[in-house]
């Protein structure tokens, strides 16, 4: 702590959150997330404008399911081989490389909406750069308590997923004043994926700021090559549930929850979807349908820079396990309170609440996860981590496409959410009390920060 010229402490350095803004690495990391989530949101108005908006399709809850399917599944198959080579291979050249890579992909892809190709090829484009997009966030992850002090984990889990969460949004709101501005059709879509291509290019840039073995992992001269570690990636895979089962059992609870948590808000997405498509707006005018969808990814991305703002004090003083159980109980609340209104005004006021329970629950998980986990494992464990994520937003589309009618306005649907958040939080909040908490403030076993 320094002294200022009257003999006083300066206090800026006192809080978690002003020493962290003042470390360059993590400002260096935290840049290359917000720079490739910005892209993400942008990209993924594109596709949404592509496959739910566009004025010659009438999109049912089922092709959004089949769409999810198809964009999130394959990565749950190679989700095992990118927790062994997140372990393996230097995470700053992850960064640089995948989203390098997306950038060539994104380029491919505007290419082939204005050649009119086939629409499953269109969708394999889309698909890479879907994969490649969970396997950085899962890197950033496992990068964080690089460059952060253990005892500001909860803070940086708060600020650094959170403002990559809003920066998405921010490209979100992005891609739909441009695609607002354009007239609507094939050309539209294609300028918006080409900007998010450009996006891609400056997160892979801005990577390189990064020093190349700061992110780690540590390296261990007694591991195999790398194709004999992904011959037995499936091995490798287990090891890291085993670590999880019997060394880490916080972090099970933890992932458990959150995977709930994302399921319940993976079927209001969809609610959502079909409200602004059908309910709020006429059928024929999908631009308005996709703007009210744009209003409420604003109103979400106000909820997760209030979860940012308020997660740390309320884990200071509730705990992480007890504001998880927050975030879950008040779900169940205020979601049948706002819900079954099926009106506008309501929904935006839910999406807004959602945007501070979800966020905060992710930030819980992900801290308690990066305390619970050893360094060697961590990669294999947010891969896991994103498996899950990607499942259960899967599961939540095809659930809500057998049940949810083409207006979106289903009574049963939103109150069974409500239910599922309940029972979540009962379930976490006994598990939680069962279990020792995580130890905070571990030392990097690297001693690297």
């Amino acid at each position: 702590m320094s002294i200022t010229e009257h003999g006083h402490p300066q206090t800026s350095h006192r809080t978690p959150l002003g020493r962290l803004v003042r470390g360059r690495d993590f400002r260096r990391l935290l840049t290359v997330r917000m720079l490739s989530q910005l892209s993400d949101g942008v990209f993924q108005v594109s596709l949404a404008a592509y496959v739910i908006f566009s004025p010659e399709r009438q999109s049912s809850p089922a092709d959004i399911a089949a769409v999810l399917a198809v964009m999130l599944l394959p990565f749950s198959v190679v989700g095992p081989f990118a927790g062994v080579m997140l372990d393996r291979w230097r995470r700053r050249r992850v960064l640089q490389l995948g989203n390098l890579a997306r950038f060539g992909l994104g380029l491919a892809t505007a290419a082939l909406l204005l050649g009119g190709a086939p629409e499953w090829l269109f969708f394999a484009a889309a698909l890479l750069v879907t994969a490649l997009n969970r396997f950085i966030l899962a890197g950033l992850s496992a990068a964080l308590p690089r460059v952060v002090e253990s005892g500001e984990l909860v803070t940086a889990n708060a600020v650094s997923p959170t403002l990559g969460t809003v920066a998405a949004a921010a490209g979100g709101g992005l891609g739909f004043v441009v695609h607002q501005l354009l007239p609507p059709g094939r050309q539209a879509d294609a300028i918006l994926v080409t900007l998010a291509a450009v996006l891609y290019l400056a997160a892979a840039l801005a990577a390189l700021r990064i020093p190349p073995d700061l992110l780690g992992p540590t390296q261990h001269p007694d591991r195999p090559p790398l194709r004999q570690a992904l011959a037995t990636a499936g091995q490798g895979l287990l090891a890291g549930v085993r670590h999880l089962v019997h060394d880490c059992r916080p972090a099970v609870h933890a992932l458990v929850a959150v995977t709930i948590a994302r399921f319940c808000y993976g079927v209001l997405i969809v609610v959502v979807l079909m409200l602004s498509r059908y309910t709020f707006n006429s059928p024929q005018d999908s631009a308005a349908g996709l703007a009210t969808l744009g209003q409420a990814v604003g109103f979400s991305a106000v909820g997760f820079f209030l979860a940012a703002v308020v997660s740390p004090w309320c884990t200071r003083r509730l705990g992480l396990s007890g504001w998880m159980t927050v975030c879950l109980a008040s779900a169940a609340v205020f979601v049948p309170a706002l819900g079954l209104f099926f009106s506008e005004v309501p929904a935006m006021v839910a999406a807004l609440l959602l945007g501070v329970v979800t966020q905060g629950t992710k930030i819980c998980a992900d801290t308690l996860v990066q305390e619970s986990v050893e360094d060697e494992y961590r990669g294999r464990v947010f891969a896991i981590y994103d498996v899950l994520f990607n499942i259960s937003f899967v599961a939540a589309a095809g659930v809500t496409a057998l049940v949810l009618p083409l207006d979106g306005r289903s009574v049963a649907v939103v109150t069974g959410v409500a239910v599922v958040y309940a029972l979540g939080a009962g379930w976490y909040a006994r598990a939680a009390g069962r279990t020792p908490a995580a130890t905070t403030g571990r030392p990097d076993p690297s001693g690297n920060r």
